[in-house]
């Protein structure tokens, strides 16, 4: 008979360990064919890495192996991991799972970088330190939101689109402030523009368009020119708000959307792209976008200031 040392080491030869069970092709993604990464499983009990499902369900709410319909889990818009499966591959393939989180790690950084390969949305005229609030459709731009939310760079520029190339060489950087999620997908993004850039090169990424850009700023200037810069400002914004209270119904009801003219800066040359307010006009006047984009591509106050005299003096001629 077998004392119970013997019987222990038996069992233990007998039975084998998950290792041996378990090849890594066991642990793959039927999506992306890479290890499992942050893996969940659907309702229907199919289990694929949560970004692969995700992008999967910005095309259409089904499973992407049985097609079964997934709107009721898309509706709670949150995927908890299978926790056990994780436990799993850690146990089995921690090298593998290190280096299949390094990979993941390493497309994080490269869609972290705001100046080479930024993600553009080709859409509006925005501008600095102008709400722009957006609805989000498109996959492409469904998947590019999520991006920018998950590296937390939170961050992508927008351009208009421009005929003969596929956005305009100048864009502003959009930072996103506030995400409202709609059951079927869609999103109600509101952004707020930040720095103004001019495009360099462009590209693509699964979808979208991307650009490598470099940022613009206004030439400062200094003593008389200064002098003469901030005579020019006060005398433009008090036209601007003569504007604002000159206004018919129509203009009315545009304030009502756009808030009030904001206020003015202490410093004219403090900030990169120089007075909100002006923004604030150039995005309310009714201008053509190519003469808008004219006036945001500029890196003089001084210019920009004496286009929007000129342009405020012919609207405050006409009769309201």
């Amino acid at each position: 008979p077998l004392d119970n040392e013997d019987e222990t080491a038996a069992a233990k030869w007998t039975q084998p360990c998950l290792g041996e069970l378990l090849s890594i092709s066991d642990l793959e993604c039927s999506l992306c064919i890479r290890m499992f990464f942050e893996p969940v499983t659907t309702p229907c009990g199919h289990t694929f890495c949560k970004e692969c499902l995700e992008r999967c369900l910005d095309h259409r709410p089904n499973c992407p192996l049985c097609k079964q319909s997934l709107r009721e889990y898309l509706k709670t818009g949150s995927y908890s991991p299978t926790v056990l499966l994780q436990d799993i591959m850690l146990a089995t393939f921690p090298a593998q799972l290190a280096e299949r989180r390094e990979l993941h790690q390493a497309e994080m950084t490269e869609l972290s970088n705001l100046t080479k390969n930024i993600p553009i949305f080709v859409c509006t005229m925005s501008f600095p330190g102008i709400a722009c609030p957006l609805h989000v459709f498109e996959p492409r731009y469904r998947l590019m939101i999520r991006r920018c939310q998950e590296t937390g760079t939170r961050r992508f520029g927008m351009c208009i689109y421009e005929n003969g190339k596929s956005f305009a060489d100048y864009g502003c950087m959009l930072e996103i402030r506030q995400i409202e999620l709609l059951p079927d997908g869609r999103s109600l993004v509101d952004t707020i523009g930040r720095r103004r850039f001019r495009v360099l090169s462009r590209g693509h990424r699964d979808g979208y368009n991307t650009a490598d850009i470099e940022y613009l700023e206004d030439k400062k200037v200094a003593g008389e020119e200064l002098q003469e810069l901030q005579c020019l400002h006060e005398s433009t914004y008090r036209l601007a708000q003569q504007f604002c209270e000159h206004g018919d119904l129509a203009s009315r009801h545009m304030l009502m959307q756009h808030g009030p003219l904001p206020e003015k800066e202490e410093d004219i040359q403090a900030l990169a792209d120089g007075p909100t307010w002006c923004w604030w006009l150039i995005s309310i006047l009714p201008l053509d976008p190519s003469y808008q984009l004219n006036l945001f591509s500029s890196t003089s106050l001084r210019a920009r200031l004496t286009q929007l005299q000129r342009i405020l003096t012919a609207l405050l001629q006409q009769p309201p």
